[in-house]
Order: C-alpha cells, then sequence, then structure tokens
C-alpha cells in the first residue's frame, strides 16, 4: 500500500463498525515496520460546506469509488491485513488530500 491508495476496510463508529472506502496517508516505510495503516475517511455524504480539512474527489470513480464521494481529515488507523485496495486517487485528488492534511497537521 502506499499514500493515496484507496481501501475498503471496518471503520470503527459510535455505535457500530461500518465497512466503508479510505484513503491511506501513511508511508511505505511506516507499513514495513507497523502492523496497521493509516487511513483518512471518505464518504459520499456531501458536506453543507467543505471546511479546509475537506475536500470533493473529482475523479471518484477512476479511484474505484461507486459513488462521488468526499475526503474528511478523520484519521483511524486499521490492520493492515483487515483493509483491501480498489484503487488509487489521481494527482489532482491526492494533491487535494494533501492540502487537508496540511491544513489539519500543519505538515505537507
Amino acid at each position: 500500500m502506499k499514500p493515496g491508495d484507496v481501501v475498503v476496510g471496518a471503520f470503527p463508529g459510535a455505535g457500530t463498525t461500518k465497512i466503508r472506502p479510505a484513503v491511506v496517508l501513511s508511508t511505505e516505510l511506516y507499513h514495513r515496520h507497523r502492523p496497521d495503516v493509516i487511513v483518512g475517511l471518505i464518504t459520499t455524504q456531501s458536506p453543507k460546506e467543505l471546511a479546509p480539512t475537506d475536500c470533493e474527489l473529482r475523479h471518484w470513480l477512476q479511484a474505484g469509488l461507486h459513488q462521488p464521494s468526499f475526503f474528511r481529515l478523520f484519521p483511524v488507523t486499521l490492520l493492515q491485513r483487515e483493509v483491501r485496495l480498489i484503487g488509487r486517487l489521481s494527482e489532482f485528488d491526492w494533491s487535494s488530500v494533501r492540502a487537508c492534511l496540511k491544513a489539519g497537521f500543519g505538515i505537507d
């Protein structure tokens, strides 16, 4: 797995766990030394107003998603063995996600 890959996995929620898509945020170096992967939430729920840490994924079909989708800076760690690769963000969308990371964490 590489940063910008799109995966599906069981996301923990407030009351239940839900299978949903996410984008890989952690690096290959991280994955070599850890059993988990850091991912950010992908949702089909359009926010009323995009926050600086949200972005629309314009090339969602190319990324292996079934519906128009949005990235939200809601990072979670999942076990690598429990996620499945379904696609990869376009360079345009990955750049937008990195801008969200910078806005939320102050890092590139």
